[in-house]
């Protein structure tokens, strides 16, 4: 399946922009400015490493607000999306962390992004924030509102570090979350960040939508995993050592996009 029409070649590879923490957040370390620099210069680098689009996340902002973002955390990121907008041509779009979906829909509407990603878009699921809830309801009103059906909601089903309050099979959850949540896109993860989805939790989504793997994807699974989904997120293998707040490691991306490169001739041929 096509992912959102946004993407100009088959199983496209996204990738995280890590945004060092804040202003407002319990880690920020006082040099706004040197934030904006980092995410620019992590979005030019994996531009010229052939990633085919990119997700900017607030992750170095923990511990996380469940639903809502406080105004300096929209703001700053409003900042960094504006300088990356600039400097970068390939799609991109934005998650404001933990479920602030309808402050990561302003943002991608204003600056130019082309989806979103929201972990909890239906059902309801306990984690670390407490028990967070669906917001389909509000989300999809919104961004018929203002006119932003342009820019895609990709929702994850089963969403990692949480457990759902509704425990149910994933194809059901996956089908919920497209045909009354009105998902575009569908994640599947594994259980933590890093560590790759099931095989038959792939297997199982399949055909409901398109399905982007959300976590855990690398060089040694890639050519078992992306055959079994449309696409995917790819954070923490990318960079120095797998550690997701790390610098981008160059060769990493470059060897893993010459083995995306090449799964996708053989899948496109076949």
């Amino acid at each position: 399946m096509v992912v959102g029409g946004i993407f100009d070649r088959p199983f496209p590879i996204i990738s995280t922009v890590v945004l060092a923490p804040l202003p407002g957040s319990p880690k920020f370390l006082g040099d706004f400015d040197a934030v904006i620099e980092r995410a620019v210069r992590e979005a030019e680098e994996l531009q010229e490493l052939g990633v085919d689009g990119l997700i900017v996340e607030n992750l170095g902002d923990a511990p996380y607000f469940k639903d809502r973002a406080p105004p300096e955390t929209v703001a700053c990121m409003a900042r960094v999306l504006c300088e990356l907008r600039r400097r970068v041509s390939i799609p991109f779009g934005v998650n404001v962390l933990r479920n602030c979906a309808r402050e990561s829909l302003g943002l991608a509407y204003a600056f130019g992004g082309r989806f979103i990603r929201v972990n909890v878009l239906t059902e309801a699921y306990v984690t670390d924030q407490g028990i967070i809830e669906g917001v389909a309801a509000e989300l999809m009103r919104v961004r018929r509102l203002i006119g932003g059906e342009h820019v895609k909601v990709f929702a994850d089903v089963h969403v990692k570090h949480a457990s759902p309050l509704l425990h149910r099979d994933i194809r059901e959850s996956a089908l919920d979350l497209v045909e009354r949540g009105l998902a575009d896109a569908v994640i599947v993860t594994g259980p933590r960040t890093g560590e790759p989805p099931s095989v038959d939790d792939l297997k199982s989504v399949r055909g409901v939508a398109p399905v982007l793997i959300g976590s855990g994807l690398n060089l040694e699974n890639v050519e078992r995993l992306l055959p079994l989904a449309d696409g995917a997120i790819v954070g923490t293998y990318f960079r120095v050592g797998g550690r997701l707040g790390d610098r981008i490691d160059h060769e990493r991306v470059r060897l893993f996009m010459e083995r995306v490169r090449s799964v996708r001739g053989r899948l496109v041929e076949g």
